[in-house]
């Protein structure tokens, strides 16, 4: 927390608004569609509530398709189904870890030639790193199939000048309690239509029609934000310059005392844009290197520092067996050598230099960083 947060919350508490609505969640909103260029915004109770409004709206139902990124977290293809769709999945590339363009558009070519064209598809933008936006954008144009882009970890990051979240026709953010920004839990819709938010608006507030009873024309969901949760997400976007320096600098230490490592490589930063380094991701050679990433993972647990693997590609979990991949091998490689280092904002010189003493030490390079 920045400081600014808790006069904000005191503020709610004063004026009594606490349930879902009120004048912070209105600000909320307005603050964080200015933040990332973004026409309309809709405050929500999670990022994952936010991408099931989004295909939803955007005309996702039963026995429909959605292509979606492989390599990310279960909340990026678990909506699809909520709505009686099926995910397709596709490999990543190696230069962002994102989405494949190329990979995309055979996809999505195999199913206009056989009449059934993906009703949309989900761009997820990894820790902290845009996709490349331009020729994903671009196949959907061409096709007229809707583009959803998962944002929820890459606040702060730019593609071309632009936020990722921000191309498609609607976006979703995360302010879960790891994220570059946090809300204790929830997220944020953002659209181009100011119709499409108006919609997410009410179908989020179960649906209740314009009436002095309670009228309901159509399914809705309790997915409104508390007046209080806008409040800390009002303060925290106000150090969200700060953030992305912090976990910048993170990396760079990373980076100094780790990137010059046999069998060491960091996740790149792409050439069309800014890498909020929401996490610090490396991958491992295990020959080169000296110990593979479950050894050094357990290395580092073993010193009490928590490390995780890369996600683990949507197409080898237990739950979507036999979904359809397009590729798949460089997202596999990635989860296999993938780790994750601790990269919170409050980070000390100290603790970044624990952490990197372990690493090496695990590989058999025990040179402790000088700052």
């Amino acid at each position: 927390m920045s400081g600014t947060e808790e006069r904000l919350v005191a503020d709610a508490f004063a004026s009594n608004w606490i349930a879902p609505l009120g004048p912070h969640v209105d600000a909320f909103e307005r603050e964080f569609a200015a933040e990332v260029g973004a026409p309309h915004a809709v405050a929500l109770s999670s990022g994952t509530a936010a991408l099931h409004l989004a295909l939803q709206l955007c005309g996702v139902g039963a026995g429909d398709e959605v292509l979606v990124s492989t390599l990310t977290f279960a909340a990026s293809a678990n909506p699809i189904t909520y709505l009686g769709a099926r995910p397709v999945f596709v490999d990543s590339e190696r230069v962002s870890w994102n989405m494949d363009p190329a990979l995309l558009e055979e996809a999505v070519e195999e199913r206009v030639r056989a009449g059934r064209p993906p009703r949309a598809v989900v761009l997820v933008h990894l820790y902290g790193q845009s996709a490349d936006v331009e020729p994903i954008a671009a196949c959907c144009r061409r096709h007229g199939i809707p583009l959803v882009e998962d944002a929820a970890e890459a606040l702060g990051a730019t593609y071309r000048g632009q936020a990722p979240g921000t191309f498609g026709e609607a976006g979703v953010f995360s302010f879960n309690g790891n994220k570059i920004i946090t809300t204790s839990g929830g997220g944020m819709l953002v659209a181009r239509s100011g119709e499409l938010a108006a919609h997410a608006r009410k179908l989020a507030t179960q649906a209740r029609d314009p009436a002095p009873h309670y009228e309901h024309s159509e399914i809705g969901y309790n997915y409104r934000l508390s007046n209080v949760l806008a409040a800390i997400g009002r303060g925290q976007l106000r150090v969200l310059a700060d953030r992305v320096a912090a976990r910048r600098a993170n990396f760079d230490f990373y980076a100094r005392h780790l990137g010059g490592l046999p069998g060491v490589e960091l996740q790149p930063e792409a050439p069309w844009g800014t890498h909020s380094r929401w996490l610090t991701c490396l991958t491992l050679d295990a020959r080169a290197f000296g110990a593979d990433r479950e050894r050094v993972r357990l290395a580092l647990e073993a010193e009490n520092i928590e490390a995780r693997p890369l996600w683990k590609p949507m197409h080898l979990q237990p739950v979507f067996a036999g979904l359809p991949c397009h590729g798949g091998a460089v997202a596999q490689d990635l989860f296999e050598r993938g780790l994750c280092l601790p990269s919170g904002s409050a980070l000390t010189e100290a603790d970044l230099a624990r952490v990197v003493r372990a690493v090496r030490r695990a590989g058999g390079h025990p040179d402790a960083p000088r700052g």
